[in-house]
């Protein structure tokens, strides 16, 4: 019996979340004394593949099938499928991402699975039942969710777990999934690439996020300026992406793209319930704004009072000096 994972490669790289998933996966093979198989589609560059090992898999399947590679996700959850039940696994582990939350509910029905979503800590086990904690009430509380059900599928909340990589190693095997079954699903017609070196906002540690504060599109560069000194992601609040000023895969909230980094730059947001539902698992909140009633000010770690157009090139200046000063 293994524990399987669902894991993907983006731009050159197995994808952050997928390592933390493999970490996962081991500490709970360790707790039911049994090992880690990724998944992962054929045609991945085999020189990534190690990582996973060093991760803690034991074994790598690359999925094949004539629908898997153009992310068909009913096929995607039938290759699961045959893949949970060749490895003997009754528990599959998933990113909170995209693709897992329509991967992984098809497969849930599947394998007539208990699924807890969005974990946010390393489970226990009790006889046979896994308590996984996640989070309630936008973030407010935590709820530990006992599954008994005999197959289990977890999703983990982005950023929620430190990568660790040690010497380990994992075999490689092919594995052709049988998948014409499946239904033809979303047909995609054309596919375009949006290019950028940032980090995907999921994925990111550091983010530094604007608001109406900002007054108009074009007085962005000061806070791209910023991330670009920091090596941080850009994001805005949902207004901003409503008005056009942002693209919306830039709108952290409740509504949008909930995220954990480990330092959160809010500039100009005055922090309604909605937004701080999707930021407020960041580990340090900066929070910069003019108002010093506005009450994102209550949920952070350190707050300025002033004018942003003031406070971020002296910022911007100051990690100058600060990253010259270390070389």
């Amino acid at each position: 019996m293994a524990v399987l994972v669902y894991t993907e490669a983006a731009k050159g790289k197995i994808r952050k979340t997928s390592l933390e998933a493999v970490n996962y996966a081991s500490h709970i093979a360790q707790l039911l004394g049994t090992t880690v198989t990724a998944a992962i589609a054929a045609g991945t560059d085999a020189a990534l593949l190690p990582e996973l090992g060093k991760a803690g898999a034991t074994k790598v399947l690359t999925l094949a099938g004539d629908k898997l590679a153009s992310g068909n996700d009913a096929a995607w959850a039938m290759a699961l499928e045959q893949a949970a039940a060749a490895e003997n696994a009754d528990v599959v582990i998933f990113s909170h991402d995209l693709s897992a939350k329509t991967i992984a509910s098809r497969l849930a029905v599947r394998l007539k699975a208990g699924i807890v979503a969005g974990a946010v800590e390393y489970p226990t086990v009790n006889g046979t039942a896994l308590h996984v904690r996640k989070n309630a009430f936008s973030g407010k509380a935590t709820a530990v969710y006992a599954m008994h059900s005999a197959k289990k599928i977890i999703t983990l909340l982005p950023n929620s777990f430190q990568v660790k990589l040690g010497e380990g190693t994992a075999t490689v095997e092919a594995f052709n999934a049988n998948v014409d079954a499946a239904p033809a699903g979303i047909v995609v017609k054309e596919r375009k690439t949006r290019e950028t070196t940032t980090v995907p906002l999921p994925e990111a540690e550091l983010v530094v996020s604007g608001g109406r504060g900002l007054k108009a599109a074009e007085n962005w560069g000061p806070l791209e300026e910023l991330a670009t000194v920091l090596g941080a992601t850009t994001a805005c609040s949902r207004p901003i992406s409503d008005m056009g000023w942002r693209p919306h895969h830039e709108h952290v909230g409740q509504t949008g793209v909930a995220i954990r980094p480990n330092l959160y730059i809010a500039v100009g947001i005055s922090g309604a319930i909605q937004h701080l539902a999707g930021v407020n698992g960041s580990k340090i909140i900066v929070v910069i704004n003019n108002d010093k009633e506005a009450p994102f000010f209550k949920a952070a770690d350190y707050g300025v009072i002033g004018d942003a157009f003031d406070i971020l090139p002296r910022l911007t200046e100051a990690v100058k000096k600060f990253k010259a000063s270390q070389h």
